[in-house]
């Protein structure tokens, strides 16, 4: 009896569980539906383009001169400011030249320095016959009003007369004297002056040895080494590059957006940035220039620049600046720009 009992209650159990198991699993199955409000908003746009980060304001530094590599006084993501020496490219006889100049001028300055004190020595002596001839006119006038009243000889008025002649040509001689001094001053002035200007062309010519920072930034990009030769840029031949300066003050985000998005796209729309090298960080910054010209996606040139006809992709290069750009960025990295469109 006890037995039967037994089963009984173990076949209830069993039953009880699998009903219980079957509701559990029902429930599970049962779609869930929420329910909201229904208001009336506006759809978020959202236009998104791929790019790289880029500094508002950077600056390639070319070679001015052919030479060696003397110097290097920077490298790779230094910080310099405006005008700091950044390299030096032989100048041995750029500066040689220069100091023989200088030598030249110095020179010249002693010529015309013994020019100007022989110009007045000569001013002076013009002055001393002046005095002298006034001197001998008035002895000589009162010579010729003497011989008329038949007061002195005739050979005191001939003496009188010849010193007032000889005193006439003796200023004449000083005026001429003093031309000349004055003459070989304003050469020699001239030769100082063309020396001068010998000087700034030979000084020029050095300074193209010497390449400067032409504002505060960073060295992103160091392709060269001491003692590599450098040559300077021709018509058809590029120039050899000594370094990239970027101030990273102003940080853009170059990335281009599809034709069919671009008309959506205007100035002053706000924008998020985003950078692959540095995942869950989200900069805020705004568009700030729109392109005119379509890109071509296989080439990157502009259309209007392409020798082909045919139809293909094209996008439009946007700019968003960044509002706080952050240290970390550098030129050159990957980064996604989404914009919001502030008209529909």
């Amino acid at each position: 009896m006890l037995k039967k009992v037994l089963i009984i209650l173990g076949v209830v159990i069993l039953l009880g569980g699998v009903i219980a198991f079957s509701i559990v699993k029902g429930q599970t199955a049962t779609t869930k539906v929420v329910t909201g409000k229904v208001t009336r908003e506006d759809l978020a746009e959202v236009i998104s383009g791929t790019g790289q980060i880029k500094p508002k304001t950077y600056a390639n530094i070319g070679a001015e001169t052919i030479g060696r590599i003397t110097h290097l006084s920077v490298k790779e993501g230094d910080h310099v400011t405006q005008g700091e020496l950044l390299a030096t490219v032989e100048n041995v006889q750029p500066t040689a030249d220069v100091d023989t100049q200088k030598a030249t001028i110095a020179a010249a300055h002693t010529d015309v320095a013994s020019y100007v004190a022989a110009e007045k020595t000569a001013q002076a002596n013009l002055e001393s016959a002046q005095a002298t001839l006034e001197q001998k006119e008035l002895d000589y006038k009162r010579g010729v009003e003497l011989y008329k009243d038949q007061l002195i000889p005739k050979s005191d008025y001939d003496t009188r007369k010849a010193a007032y002649d000889v005193a006439v040509a003796a200023v004449e001689q000083s005026k001429a004297a003093v031309g000349q001094a004055k003459a070989q001053t304003g050469s020699a002035e001239a030769r100082t002056n063309q020396a001068q200007s010998t000087l700034m062309r030979y000084k020029n010519v050095l300074d193209r040895t010497r390449s400067v920072a032409p504002f505060a930034g960073i060295v992103t990009n160091l392709p060269v080494r001491e003692g590599e030769t450098v040559v300077v840029g021709i018509q058809n031949a590029e120039g050899s590059t000594l370094m990239t300066i970027a101030d990273m003050s102003v940080v853009t985000a170059e990335v281009k957006v599809d034709e069919t998005d671009i008309v959506n796209v205007a100035i002053g729309q706000p924008a998020e940035v985003t950078v692959d090298a540095l995942p869950g960080k989200t900069f805020k910054g705004h568009v700030t220039l729109v392109g005119d010209q379509a890109i071509l996606r296989s080439t990157g040139i502009a259309t209007s620049q392409s020798t082909t006809g045919a139809e293909e992709a094209k996008d439009f290069k946007v700019v968003v600046t960044l509002d706080n750009p952050s240290d970390e960025l550098r030129p050159g990295l990957s980064t996604t720009a989404k914009q919001f469109p502030s008209r529909r």
